[in-house]
């Protein structure tokens, strides 16, 4: 088995990754939750994503999420656990993921040999992922593999996307960007979230966007007109390799031909989800 040839993990972390995102723009994700009594769409995604910690507070949340902002959080956590337990959390979220990947992808490839190829890839990948200091992927990790493919590769990219986001976060301390800062910086490469979603989901306000914008341009991160330098450029491109180091050893593991089988498939996953209309338009972009 021969490794994968740089910037082949981080080629297919990013389908991965999106499939697992599918869930939290799913009207499905909505649907379960309301039926457990929670409606709020804020409290419902934060509390499907941190339900893996346990009935767990704004701090906790705010420390592992790292992009949000406390006093936001506050509003929701832990409160939500007085209506929905979190074993009751995560049997809903495992539903909507079975509701969403059957809705987007359809019957067929849900069963296909493909979608339990993708599934053991995925989580052969993730035999290699360490939980020290990784709180979100080590919460997923401790749950049961469900038994469908599609679900079987739903939790598989939830730990490949929890690991790697783990390892992100120290990058980002590493690299001295605060939340606010690690958001716009983002942002301004035209791969992040548009600002406009990132006020709506994250809850900071735009006073404090445009602070850290502020703090940006005086570091020589920004220009006035709000594009990266190339020092900002730079900065943003040593945290992807920094992540890439932090998160190379399941993409070994899987070895160079499991790693671009699994971008494949999971590429192929991907696009069919999208024109299927998983993810809203303008998610992403500078505006």
């Amino acid at each position: 088995m021969t490794n994968p040839p740089p910037l082949a993990g981080r080629r297919c972390a990013h389908p991965v990754n999106l499939l697992h995102a599918t869930l939290y723009f799913s009207s499905d994700l909505d649907a379960e939750f309301r039926g457990l009594g929670v409606e709020d769409t804020s409290a419902i995604r934060l509390a499907a994503r941190s339900a893996p910690l346990g009935a767990v507070g704004a701090g906790t949340v705010a420390a592992t999420f790292y992009n949000y902002e406390h006093g936001f959080l506050a509003r929701h956590l832990p409160a939500v656990w007085e209506t929905a337990s979190p074993g009751a959390v995560l049997d809903a979220r495992l539903r909507a993921a079975d509701a969403t990947y059957r809705r987007l992808l359809g019957d067929e490839a849900v069963a296909s040999a493909e979608m339990a190829e993708a599934a053991e890839l995925a989580l052969r990948a993730a035999e290699a992922c360490t939980r020290h200091a990784r709180p979100l992927y080590a919460g997923n990790a401790d749950l049961p593999v469900p038994d469908a493919p599609h679900l079987r590769l739903w939790h598989a990219t939830t730990l490949l996307r929890e690991h790697r986001g783990d390892g992100h976060v120290t990058a980002l301390l590493s690299a001295g960007l605060d939340p606010v800062e690690a958001l716009a910086s983002h942002t301004a490469t035209g791969r992040g979230m548009a600002p406009r979603w990132v006020l709506g989901t994250r809850g900071w306000g735009r006073e404090d966007w445009d602070a850290a914008v502020a703090r940006l341009t005086a570091r020589g991160l920004l220009d006035a007109e709000g594009e990266l330098t190339e020092a900002g450029a730079a900065l943003r491109e040593s945290l992807e390799a920094e992540t890439d180091r932090l998160d190379a050893a399941p993409y070994e593991h899987l070895g160079a031909e499991g790693t671009a089988r699994l971008t494949e498939l999971a590429k192929g996953f991907l696009v069919t989800a999208a024109g299927a209309g998983a993810f809203p338009a303008g998610l992403t972009g500078r505006a």
